[in-house]
């Protein structure tokens, strides 16, 4: 499913087999395998991966992007921490191009906890040339803070007379991401009869966002991305046999807010995730029986066979206690 476009020593650049004009690529670096295999990568750490990571993309792929008509789009707050503003800046040496911003928080609904509403939502401050090409960054579980972005884009679009040219989206993300932006892309080349192209770059893989039905022991629904049943880069696949640890850890971002921006907060969900595999393991539960169960496709015979799932997740709860305790 997954062709080569383009690798150096510092990331490869795939492309997925997709129909329709929505371009899907899947992106891997040294920076972005990080985010998703240690938690221990938080707070600045995180951000400055994250943006080296889309730099990394820009170096890998042309996209074709004018300085005076690319916009960086940051839907709050989560997508701040892909810093694309400094990322094109960096890749391209430019200065001049703009910045908009529009605020989305999903919350889970009290009579349905598996649908979301959007709240905080009130701020926005758009400004673009007439015509455009949109950057933007988010992670994208459900869809819905991204859903309520993008039908912000087009009616600005629509009232201010604007034309959009193209947009790229870099994400950690699932399936709603592609289900998105072929909407999306569809209604622009309907407004905009000169509209090119939508390019979609998931980071290290297109991730299995649970619901009530998936087998996982451990899982937050509609908010986790796990590695279960997914589409990922070689090299992320590779990279899991490099701790036993980054294979088990319950999502590849955990929540990206507090990741960088309330890191306590974040930490703490860390923690609580590997107490919990430490309760399982006294329970009799083995790291293998984990491994099945959250990332079936391993080679479990290049692990150690002695590993110990209470050693190891006792070991994780003691790194990033230490962070914690700084």
């Amino acid at each position: 499913m997954l062709e080569l476009v383009n690798q150096s020593p510092c990331g490869s650049l795939y492309q997925m087999d997709h129909p329709g004009k929505l371009r899907v690529y899947l992106a891997s670096t040294p920076e972005t395998r990080a985010i998703c295999n240690d938690p221990q990568v938080a707070g600045i750490q995180y951000t400055r991966n994250l943006a080296a990571g889309c730099k990394e993309v820009f170096k890998l792929k042309s996209f074709d992007l004018k300085e005076d008509e690319t916009i960086v789009v940051n839907i709050l707050r989560g997508g701040l921490n892909f810093g694309l503003r400094y990322v094109l800046a960096d890749a391209f040496n430019w200065n001049n191009h703009q910045s908009s911003f529009i605020s989305a928080q999903r919350v889970r609904r009290e009579e349905d906890p598996e649908l979301w509403d959007i709240t905080e939502n009130s701020y926005r401050k758009l400004t673009s040339p007439k015509v455009t090409s949109l950057v933007l960054g988010d992670v994208v579980a459900t869809g819905s803070s991204m859903k309520f972005a993008l039908r912000v884009l087009l009616n600005y679009a629509i009232t201010a007379n604007v034309t959009f040219k193209s947009m790229v989206f870099f994400t950690y993300g699932g399936k709603k991401a592609i289900e998105l932006l072929e909407q999306f892309d569809k209604e622009c080349r309907k407004l905009f009869p000169e509209y090119e192209y939508t390019n979609l770059i998931y980071l290290e893989g297109c991730f299995t966002v649970p619901t009530p039905e998936t087998p996982l022991k451990i899982r937050l629904t509609g908010t986790d991305l796990v590695r279960f049943h997914s589409i990922m880069t070689p090299d992320f696949i590779e990279s899991q046999y490099e701790d036993p640890a980054y294979p088990l850890e319950r999502c590849i971002i955990y929540d990206a807010g507090s990741r960088a921006f309330s890191i306590h907060e974040y930490l703490d969900d860390v923690i609580s995730y590997w107490e919990q595999n430490c309760r399982l393991a006294k329970r009799g539960y083995t790291f293998r029986q984990l491994l099945h169960e959250r990332f079936p496709e391993l080679d479990e015979n290049r692990f150690d066979k002695d590993i110990d799932l209470l050693t190891l997740a006792q070991r994780q709860v003691a790194r990033i206690q230490k962070i914690k305790n700084k």
